[in-house]
């Protein structure tokens, strides 16, 4: 496989997989932790790498090393391998997905942002989404009337504290998940509720539905229900870990247990909560974004701008959603007629916000 972001949360469970499947690792593209990059070189003696600097490049411990988005899809485009999983946060992960596309590989997706902001111009033939809810979602699928679907969320850093609180908060609370530990960007996503928006986005595209929505689930056991139209729902219950959902997005097919049974008598009780709107303000647009999709480089580029602010003590952790809703107001009259306009308007979107 070629794994893109190799050194962040997927990417170390995707080479788990990897190993315990004795699959083979053919380009690794990593960003700025150079050390674990050597490490995860020396395991999978890979045949490219390819880092986010030039200035890396030297610091890498390969005969074969590019560096930047050009390495990224000249990888793609040379490499003989069909698998793409493509672990990348942000925007960036847009091109090597479609560079994917056009070589006719098959893409393991857990860069949300790619269908986020291009859903409407992705071939999905090939694709398999990554995100245990969409794992999930999947997984439940039978051959029965669906009347709507529904993905679960933590809840984030700040589900238990007092609405007053969150207009001081600093980066370190926002960082501080209660239920697992992953990169700044999807963690602060998660604490404004972004991600999950996101995530209903890709549900969007990927089951052709706007029947869809989403609740707290605090122990983050339940990933995601089916409601059937016959007013049966199922659930999908698994332990929180994101290498059942790769193993299945790189083999399609698993027989053996790639993680333990979730012990009921053990978790004993679940506890779930409606999404509200005064903790979480971007969830005010959620009907509205489903209807118009479209928006979502809009969502996408004025959150990442908003979230690099915050990240850098530049603004407060309610200006994310604030600045976010104000960028989808201004740009409400968005029409997306081809993949340009996506990256013209992305780039507007981040002069608007201030980038």
């Amino acid at each position: 496989m070629i794994l893109l972001g190799s050194t962040g949360s997927i990417g170390v469970n995707t080479l788990e997989v990897a190993k315990k499947f004795n699959l083979n690792v053919e380009v690794l593209v990593a960003g700025s932790n150079i050390e674990l990059l050597n490490q995860q070189i020396k395991a999978v003696n890979p045949v490219k790498v390819v880092v986010a600097q030039q200035e890396d490049v030297s610091k890498v411990h390969h005969r074969n090393v590019s560096f930047g988005e050009a390495g990224i899809l000249e990888a793609i485009e040379t490499s003989t391998t069909q698998t793409v999983v493509n672990a990348l946060v942000g925007f960036l992960g847009l091109r090597p997905t479609l560079k994917a596309i056009e070589c006719g590989k098959k893409i393991a997706l857990a860069n949300k942002e790619s269908l986020v902001v291009a859903g409407a111009f992705i071939d999905q033939a090939k694709l398999m989404p990554i995100d245990s809810e969409h794992f999930g979602l999947w997984y439940l699928l039978q051959d029965r009337a669906v009347a709507s679907m529904t993905i679960t969320a933590s809840g984030g850093s700040f589900r238990d504290y007092p609405l007053k609180s969150l207009k001081s908060v600093t980066v370190k609370e926002a960082l501080n998940h209660p239920n697992w530990s992953m990169g700044n960007k999807i963690t602060i996503d998660s604490a404004t509720m972004t991600n999950k928006l996101f995530e209903l986005l890709e549900a969007k595209w990927l089951f052709d539905t706007t029947n869809l929505d989403a609740i707290i689930e605090t122990k983050s056991l339940i990933h995601a229900l089916i409601n059937f139209k016959d007013g049966s729902t199922t659930a999908h219950i698994a332990n929180a870990s994101m290498q059942l959902p790769i193993a299945y997005a790189i083999k399609k097919e698993v027989n053996e247990e790639v993680l333990k049974p979730v012990d009921l008598i053990k978790v004993g009780s679940l506890e779930f909560r409606e999404i509200k709107t005064d903790r979480y303000p971007i969830w005010e647009v959620k009907d509205y974004m489903l209807q118009n999709p479209h928006l979502g480089v809009v969502l996408n580029a004025a959150n990442e701008v908003a979230v690099a602010k915050f990240l850098k003590n530049e603004c407060a952790f309610l200006d994310i959603s604030t600045l976010t809703l104000k960028a989808l107001e201004k740009f409400d009259h968005v029409k997306l007629q081809n993949l340009d306009d996506i990256f013209a308007i992305d780039k507007e979107v981040r002069v608007y916000c201030g980038t």
